[in-house]
């Protein structure tokens, strides 16, 4: 217990300090013991302790309807940062592989679904997760996303069941996505990547 509280308070004192937020991510799941399925675990290997940086500006150079830049236009549009991780935590992700990848891959599975950053888009991502059975914990949070965001957000209420339905759809639909190393394929056109992965294709106009 003395450990884990030692190791929250250093990923607070990280995210006061560092640019990497991943530091705090990965530092929280440490802390908070995140479990993983032995299943998917063995699923992992291939990411295990890969977790290369993102440059938002060398990926919104590339063609539009390419996985790079749609990744990179839908970061810039919510106004966010790629969670990258500090080398001197390379200890830590390793033994982290499952929250580390969980972290690092949430807004890329966002572009590849379709959902936006909304409280339904959040749950068609959650839902999709979940169905994926990357972890038991994440059918917990579903039920709770499904009882609170209703609430949160009563004006999405339509879309947010809607979306709960269509993430559980292609969580079984789709492959297992969260093993691939998606950050080797940023110049591939991102329809054919979705294609690949059984994954419906969205129109990039």
């Amino acid at each position: 217990m003395l450990f884990r509280l030692k190791t929250v308070y250093k990923a607070i004192q990280l995210a006061k300090n560092s640019e990497n937020m991943g530091d705090f991510a990965i530092l929280k799941a440490e802390a908070l013991g995140a479990k993983v399925d032995p299943v998917v675990a063995a699923q992992l290997q291939q990411v295990v302790g890969y977790y290369p940086p993102i440059d938002l500006e060398l990926l919104s150079q590339y063609p539009h309807g390419t996985f790079g830049r749609e990744y990179a236009d839908h970061m810039k549009a919510n106004s966010l940062k790629p969670l990258d991780i500090s080398p001197e935590l390379d200890d830590v992700a390793r033994r982290n592989v499952f929250s580390l990848r969980y972290v690092v891959t949430h807004d890329i599975f966002h572009v590849l679904l379709g959902f936006d950053t909304s409280y339904a888009g959040e749950i068609g991502v959650l839902a999709f997760a979940a169905e994926q059975k990357y972890s038991k914990s994440l059918k917990f949070s579903l039920w709770l996303a499904r009882f609170y965001y209703p609430l949160l957000a009563p004006q999405q209420t339509k879309a947010i069941f809607a979306n709960l339905q269509k993430g559980q759809y292609l969580g079984k639909k789709a492959d297992f996505l969260l093993g691939y190393r998606w950050e080797e394929h940023w110049e591939e056109p991102i329809n054919e990547i979705r294609r690949r992965f059984q994954l419906p294709e969205i129109s990039t106009i």
